[in-house]
């Protein structure tokens, strides 16, 4: 079931179309979706799109990927992709949001972009009162973790975008509740020094809903 909604947006001509998946969508599926959607957004003949959704489990190779980063290659199906960035990994408790902008109305800047979408997910962190940050030679959105040593900081939220006709997709992950075993059959973003949490892992119990409620409620700030 799919269930979509509109949002305003403030330097859109037409409201964002917002869609939420219930069931977890095949990762080739979805980028096919994005595809068409963002090809119909570059020729007028669609509104913006963010779609979360869920993925079954399996693991991203972006166009940086480093095949030594992949630790074990048969446990999940590995698909190549074309967002920027390394291996990643997508499953079930992580809340997904793609997101389908026309940069051409909002501003061609790739750079701003990618940092409205750090302060996004930062912002949509702060609703659950966790202190979310971004780090100049990391990519993505980090916690501090000094219970587990000094400058010890694990990794809650990735981004990875694809920009053509200065259409976004691709877009950003939260670690909400995933198995965070699943991360151990790669080098998330080729980053071996920190780790990887999640809301649940730092005490914070949340719905997929609550978590949904927030980003819409945070995105109309941001963008």
């Amino acid at each position: 079931m799919v269930k979509a909604e509109a949002l305003a947006a403030p330097l859109s001509a037409t409201p964002v179309e917002w869609r939420v998946s219930d069931a977890p969508v095949p990762y080739d599926i979805a980028v096919a979706e994005m595809e068409a959607r963002a090809a119909a957004i570059a020729a007028g003949d669609a509104p913006e799109l963010v779609w979360l959704l869920e993925h079954p489990a399996l693991y991203t190779a972006g166009t940086s990927s480093d095949e030594k980063d992949l630790l074990t290659p048969d446990r999940f199906p590995v698909f190549r992709t074309g967002r920027g960035g390394q291996y990643t990994y997508h499953g079930p408790g992580q809340r997904v949001a793609y997101v389908m902008l026309d940069l051409k109305k909002r501003g061609p800047d790739v750079r701003a972009y990618v940092r409205d979408l750090e302060r996004w997910l930062i912002a949509t962190l702060a609703c659950f009162n966790v202190i979310g940050e971004v780090r100049d030679d990391r990519v993505g959105v980090w916690v501090r973790r000094p219970d587990k040593g000094i400058g010890r900081e694990d990794k809650i939220a990735a981004i990875g975008v694809r920009i053509r006709k200065w259409v976004t997709f691709h877009g950003i992950s939260i670690n909400v509740e995933p198995d965070l075993d699943h991360f151990s059959g790669i080098v998330p973003c080729g980053i071996s020094q920190h780790g990887v949490t999640s809301l649940a892992n730092l005490g914070h119990v949340v719905s997929m809903e609550e978590v949904d409620m927030a980003l819409k409620k945070t995105f109309t700030d941001i963008f």
